[in-house]
């Protein structure tokens, strides 16, 4: 199978956002994946304001994205787009990282009105990192999301169109039968 990296690209230890990654990561590793979930909030600010791609704890994060056959970006919505943080770690990122892999852009919001952000914000960065394919993206509103002390829940509305976006970007995936970290 595969070998996936999530970002979580909220800077809040309890988001939502956060949640429905790890959610999303489960589900593909019971499918046989392997699946890295990275917070990037975790990451040391330092390094990441300096843009220093030589910090262990950075150069290790961005070694799995360049291993991964696909990239799962998740972050809530701001300003209109995504977050400061995965901005900033998305900077990191060698030129052309993308390349030969499958993303899924996923943002959450406060309002039906964000979900553009996939579409205008989100899935463009990763097609300028050269992904191979960006999958068509998913938004959801918060309150669609519930973050209990197992993990997430979803609204029993959504989940199938979540379940539906997360085959569609499995399916994408390229074939290996590589294990990587």
């Amino acid at each position: 199978m595969s070998f996936i990296v999530a970002l979580a690209g909220s800077p809040s230890a309890g988001s939502r956002t956060v949640a429905l990654v790890e959610l999303l990561a489960e589900w593909l590793a019971a499918d046989g994946h392997e699946v890295r979930v990275v917070p990037v909030r975790a990451l040391p600010a330092e390094a990441l304001l300096g843009a220093d791609s030589g910090d262990p704890a950075v150069a290790d994060a961005v070694g799995a994205v360049v291993a991964a056959d696909g990239v799962i970006v998740g972050s809530p919505v701001y300003k209109a787009a995504y977050s400061g943080v995965l901005k900033t770690f998305l900077d990191l990122l060698p030129v052309n990282v993308l390349a030969g892999k499958t993303a899924l852009p996923l943002l959450t919001g406060a309002a039906p009105a964000h979900a553009l952000a996939v579409d205008y914000a989100l899935a463009p960065v990763l097609a300028a990192l050269g992904a191979r394919h960006v999958v068509p993206g998913l938004f959801l509103v918060d309150k669609q999301i519930e973050r209990t002390p197992d993990g997430a829940v979803l609204a029993p509305e959504v989940r199938a169109r979540v379940e539906d976006t997360l085959a569609g970007f499995a399916a994408a995936l390229p074939v290996t039968s590589e294990v990587r970290r």
